[in-house]
Protein backbone atom coordinates (compact mmCIF):
# COMPACT_ATOMS: atom_id res chain seq x y z
CA UNK A 1 0.00 0.00 0.00
CA UNK A 2 1.23 2.67 -0.91
CA UNK A 3 1.70 6.02 1.84
CA UNK A 4 1.00 9.34 1.49
CA UNK A 5 4.75 10.55 1.05
CA UNK A 6 5.58 7.86 -1.71
CA UNK A 7 6.27 8.79 -4.94
CA UNK A 8 3.28 8.23 -7.57
CA UNK A 9 5.88 7.81 -10.27
CA UNK A 10 8.50 4.96 -8.18
CA UNK A 11 7.28 4.79 -5.32
CA UNK A 12 9.94 6.72 -3.68
CA UNK A 13 10.60 8.87 -1.02
CA UNK A 14 8.75 12.47 -1.53
CA UNK A 15 10.77 15.62 -0.28
CA UNK A 16 9.38 18.58 0.83
CA UNK A 17 9.60 20.64 -2.23
CA UNK A 18 7.30 18.00 -3.56
CA UNK A 19 9.83 16.15 -5.68
CA UNK A 20 10.66 12.47 -5.31
CA UNK A 21 14.26 12.01 -3.73
CA UNK A 22 14.67 8.87 -5.91
CA UNK A 23 13.52 9.60 -9.21
CA UNK A 24 13.35 13.74 -9.45
CA UNK A 25 9.84 13.89 -10.72
CA UNK A 26 6.97 16.57 -9.29
CA UNK A 27 3.61 14.64 -7.70
CA UNK A 28 0.53 16.15 -8.89
CA UNK A 29 -1.05 16.97 -5.74
CA UNK A 30 1.97 19.21 -4.36
CA UNK A 31 0.53 22.44 -4.13
CA UNK A 32 -2.44 21.65 -6.44
CA UNK A 33 -4.70 24.03 -5.23
CA UNK A 34 -2.84 27.38 -2.95
CA UNK A 35 -4.94 29.86 -0.34
CA UNK A 36 -3.18 32.77 1.64
CA UNK A 37 -4.48 35.67 2.96
CA UNK A 38 -2.56 38.53 5.05
CA UNK A 39 -3.87 41.72 5.89
CA UNK A 40 -5.64 43.84 3.49
CA UNK A 41 -4.24 41.03 0.68
CA UNK A 42 -5.28 37.31 -0.61
CA UNK A 43 -4.37 35.01 -3.24
CA UNK A 44 -5.57 31.73 -4.57
CA UNK A 45 -3.21 29.51 -6.90
CA UNK A 46 -5.15 26.20 -8.77
CA UNK A 47 -3.53 23.33 -10.72
CA UNK A 48 -6.49 23.65 -13.11
CA UNK A 49 -8.43 20.64 -14.87
CA UNK A 50 -5.71 19.97 -17.68
CA UNK A 51 -2.17 20.22 -15.85
CA UNK A 52 -0.61 17.39 -13.87
CA UNK A 53 1.35 19.80 -11.61
CA UNK A 54 0.70 23.40 -10.74
CA UNK A 55 3.86 25.12 -11.99
CA UNK A 56 2.60 28.81 -10.91
CA UNK A 57 3.40 30.35 -7.51
CA UNK A 58 1.96 33.24 -5.34
CA UNK A 59 3.53 35.25 -2.45
CA UNK A 60 2.71 38.31 0.08
CA UNK A 61 4.05 40.05 2.48
CA UNK A 62 4.16 43.50 4.59
CA UNK A 63 6.45 46.55 5.13
CA UNK A 64 5.49 48.37 6.64
CA UNK A 65 2.85 50.39 5.27
CA UNK A 66 3.22 48.62 1.94
CA UNK A 67 1.83 45.33 0.68
CA UNK A 68 3.90 42.87 -1.45
CA UNK A 69 2.41 40.22 -3.79
CA UNK A 70 4.76 38.29 -6.05
CA UNK A 71 2.85 36.06 -8.99
CA UNK A 72 4.69 33.52 -11.26
CA UNK A 73 3.97 31.40 -14.14
CA UNK A 74 6.69 28.13 -14.73
CA UNK A 75 7.36 28.59 -18.33
CA UNK A 76 6.25 25.08 -19.92
CA UNK A 77 8.60 24.50 -22.00
CA UNK A 78 11.19 24.31 -19.30
CA UNK A 79 12.39 21.68 -16.83
CA UNK A 80 11.61 22.05 -13.26
CA UNK A 81 8.85 24.99 -14.15
CA UNK A 82 7.08 25.03 -10.81
CA UNK A 83 10.52 25.06 -8.73
CA UNK A 84 11.42 28.33 -10.65
CA UNK A 85 7.85 30.03 -9.88
CA UNK A 86 8.58 28.99 -6.57
CA UNK A 87 11.81 30.53 -6.16
CA UNK A 88 11.38 33.51 -7.86
CA UNK A 89 8.18 34.61 -6.26
CA UNK A 90 9.91 34.09 -2.30
CA UNK A 91 12.81 35.73 -3.41
CA UNK A 92 10.77 38.75 -4.88
CA UNK A 93 8.35 39.33 -2.22
CA UNK A 94 11.66 39.24 0.72
CA UNK A 95 13.39 41.25 -1.58
CA UNK A 96 11.12 43.96 -2.55
CA UNK A 97 9.48 44.07 1.15
CA UNK A 98 13.15 44.60 2.79
CA UNK A 99 14.00 47.66 -0.12
CA UNK A 100 11.11 49.66 0.93
CA UNK A 101 11.59 48.77 4.88
CA UNK A 102 15.03 50.53 3.68
CA UNK A 103 13.50 53.66 2.61
CA UNK A 104 14.35 52.66 -1.49
CA UNK A 105 12.12 54.42 -4.12
CA UNK A 106 9.43 51.95 -5.37
CA UNK A 107 10.64 51.41 -8.70
CA UNK A 108 13.99 50.90 -8.00
CA UNK A 109 12.84 48.65 -5.44
CA UNK A 110 10.99 46.52 -7.37
CA UNK A 111 13.38 46.28 -10.13
CA UNK A 112 16.01 45.12 -8.13
CA UNK A 113 13.95 42.34 -6.34
CA UNK A 114 13.37 41.32 -10.04
CA UNK A 115 17.08 40.97 -10.52
CA UNK A 116 17.73 39.20 -7.30
CA UNK A 117 14.59 36.66 -8.33
CA UNK A 118 15.92 36.47 -12.10
CA UNK A 119 19.81 35.55 -10.51
CA UNK A 120 18.14 32.96 -7.87
CA UNK A 121 16.51 31.03 -10.93
CA UNK A 122 19.10 31.25 -13.11
CA UNK A 123 20.96 28.99 -9.95
CA UNK A 124 18.69 26.64 -10.59
CA UNK A 125 20.28 25.23 -13.58
CA UNK A 126 21.95 22.30 -13.91
CA UNK A 127 23.00 23.18 -17.44
CA UNK A 128 22.63 25.44 -20.65
CA UNK A 129 19.71 22.25 -21.47
CA UNK A 130 18.33 22.34 -17.77
CA UNK A 131 17.35 25.55 -17.22
CA UNK A 132 14.15 26.06 -15.41
CA UNK A 133 12.29 29.10 -16.33
CA UNK A 134 9.17 31.28 -15.36
CA UNK A 135 7.31 34.92 -15.95
CA UNK A 136 6.91 36.92 -12.91
CA UNK A 137 4.92 39.88 -12.03
CA UNK A 138 4.99 42.22 -8.76
CA UNK A 139 2.74 44.63 -7.03
CA UNK A 140 3.04 46.58 -4.37
CA UNK A 141 0.61 49.01 -2.54
CA UNK A 142 1.36 51.91 -0.52
CA UNK A 143 0.43 55.47 0.62
CA UNK A 144 1.73 56.89 -2.38
CA UNK A 145 0.05 54.78 -5.13
CA UNK A 146 0.21 51.20 -6.74
CA UNK A 147 3.41 49.90 -8.86
CA UNK A 148 3.63 46.60 -10.75
CA UNK A 149 6.90 45.38 -11.96
CA UNK A 150 7.01 41.97 -14.73
CA UNK A 151 8.98 40.32 -17.13
CA UNK A 152 7.35 37.95 -19.43
CA UNK A 153 3.09 37.56 -20.00
CA UNK A 154 1.58 37.23 -16.35
CA UNK A 155 -0.38 40.40 -15.92
CA UNK A 156 -1.61 43.33 -12.74
CA UNK A 157 -4.51 45.09 -13.46
CA UNK A 158 -5.58 48.45 -11.36
CA UNK A 159 -9.44 47.37 -10.81
CA UNK A 160 -11.42 50.70 -8.85
CA UNK A 161 -14.39 50.18 -6.90
CA UNK A 162 -15.72 52.45 -9.48
CA UNK A 163 -14.69 53.53 -12.78
CA UNK A 164 -13.30 51.67 -15.81
CA UNK A 165 -9.97 49.62 -14.34
CA UNK A 166 -7.02 49.45 -16.34
CA UNK A 167 -3.97 46.98 -17.02
CA UNK A 168 -0.85 47.77 -15.50
CA UNK A 169 1.39 45.88 -17.75
CA UNK A 170 1.97 45.13 -21.10
CA UNK A 171 2.84 41.61 -22.45
CA UNK A 172 6.57 40.69 -22.91
CA UNK A 173 5.50 38.63 -26.40
CA UNK A 174 6.52 38.48 -30.15
CA UNK A 175 5.94 37.08 -33.37
CA UNK A 176 2.55 34.68 -32.99
CA UNK A 177 2.17 36.01 -29.12
CA UNK A 178 5.32 33.63 -28.19
CA UNK A 179 6.95 34.46 -25.05
CA UNK A 180 9.89 37.55 -25.54
CA UNK A 181 11.20 37.53 -22.13
CA UNK A 182 11.25 35.33 -18.97
CA UNK A 183 13.25 34.37 -16.03
CA UNK A 184 16.27 31.90 -16.06
CA UNK A 185 19.51 30.69 -16.83
CA UNK A 186 18.97 31.19 -20.95
CA UNK A 187 17.26 34.19 -20.47
CA UNK A 188 20.17 35.90 -20.88
CA UNK A 189 19.98 39.65 -18.27
CA UNK A 190 16.15 40.36 -18.53
CA UNK A 191 14.84 44.08 -17.68
CA UNK A 192 11.82 44.41 -15.80
CA UNK A 193 9.66 46.86 -16.72
CA UNK A 194 7.70 49.14 -13.91
CA UNK A 195 4.58 51.19 -14.28
CA UNK A 196 2.89 53.24 -11.47
CA UNK A 197 -0.58 54.99 -10.61
CA UNK A 198 -2.41 57.03 -7.95
CA UNK A 199 -5.39 55.77 -7.39
CA UNK A 200 -8.12 58.79 -6.77
CA UNK A 201 -10.58 56.23 -5.92
CA UNK A 202 -10.35 52.57 -3.79
CA UNK A 203 -9.99 49.30 -5.74
CA UNK A 204 -7.87 46.74 -6.23
CA UNK A 205 -4.32 45.53 -7.46
CA UNK A 206 -4.89 42.33 -9.04
CA UNK A 207 -1.78 40.34 -10.46
CA UNK A 208 -2.19 36.87 -12.12
CA UNK A 209 -1.17 34.53 -14.54
CA UNK A 210 -2.91 33.65 -18.49
CA UNK A 211 -4.57 30.86 -16.82
CA UNK A 212 -6.85 33.75 -16.00
CA UNK A 213 -6.72 36.21 -18.62
CA UNK A 214 -7.35 33.30 -21.54
CA UNK A 215 -10.24 33.60 -20.37
CA UNK A 216 -10.83 37.10 -18.38
CA UNK A 217 -8.85 39.29 -20.97
CA UNK A 218 -9.14 42.73 -19.92
CA UNK A 219 -10.15 44.75 -16.81
CA UNK A 220 -13.88 44.80 -17.42
CA UNK A 221 -14.43 41.42 -17.65
CA UNK A 222 -12.50 40.97 -14.59
CA UNK A 223 -14.58 43.61 -12.54
CA UNK A 224 -17.79 41.47 -13.54
CA UNK A 225 -15.93 38.54 -12.34
CA UNK A 226 -15.28 39.78 -9.17
CA UNK A 227 -19.37 40.99 -8.41
CA UNK A 228 -19.72 37.55 -8.44
CA UNK A 229 -18.58 37.48 -4.91
CA UNK A 230 -19.70 39.03 -2.02
CA UNK A 231 -17.15 38.31 0.56
CA UNK A 232 -13.71 39.58 1.13
CA UNK A 233 -10.82 39.69 -1.27
CA UNK A 234 -10.02 35.60 -0.33
CA UNK A 235 -12.94 35.14 -1.71
CA UNK A 236 -12.93 37.56 -4.67
CA UNK A 237 -9.77 35.67 -5.71
CA UNK A 238 -11.35 32.37 -5.02
CA UNK A 239 -14.38 33.79 -7.46
CA UNK A 240 -12.13 34.71 -10.21
CA UNK A 241 -9.97 31.45 -10.21
CA UNK A 242 -12.89 29.50 -10.59
CA UNK A 243 -14.35 31.43 -13.44
CA UNK A 244 -10.88 29.94 -14.92
CA UNK A 245 -12.28 26.86 -13.83
CA UNK A 246 -15.35 26.68 -15.00
CA UNK A 247 -14.52 27.80 -18.33
CA UNK A 248 -12.36 25.00 -19.44
CA UNK A 249 -9.31 25.57 -16.33
CA UNK A 250 -6.66 24.68 -19.74
CA UNK A 251 -3.85 26.21 -17.39
CA UNK A 252 -2.56 26.61 -14.19
CA UNK A 253 -4.59 29.78 -12.69
CA UNK A 254 -3.62 32.15 -9.88
CA UNK A 255 -4.85 35.37 -9.08
CA UNK A 256 -3.15 38.07 -6.23
CA UNK A 257 -5.77 40.58 -5.05
CA UNK A 258 -4.15 43.56 -2.93
CA UNK A 259 -6.97 46.19 -1.66
CA UNK A 260 -5.67 49.77 -2.03
CA UNK A 261 -7.45 53.27 -0.46
CA UNK A 262 -8.18 56.26 -2.26
CA UNK A 263 -5.05 58.53 -2.05
CA UNK A 264 -5.43 62.01 -0.42
CA UNK A 265 -6.47 65.24 -2.50
CA UNK A 266 -3.86 67.14 -0.22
Amino acid sequence: MRGSSDCVHCGGTVAPDGHCWDCGKAQPAFRARVETASGGAAAVSDRGLRRGVNADAVALTGAGAWTVGVVCDGVSAAPRTERAAEVAAEVGAVATAARLRAGVLPETALTAAAARAAHAVAALAGSARDAPACTYVAGIAGPDGVWACWVGDSRAYWLPDAGPGMALTEDDSGAHGALAAWLGADAGDPAAQVRGYRPAVPGRLLLCTDGLTRYLPDAGSLRGALRTSAGGLLDEARALVQCALDAGGHDNVSALLIRVQALSSS
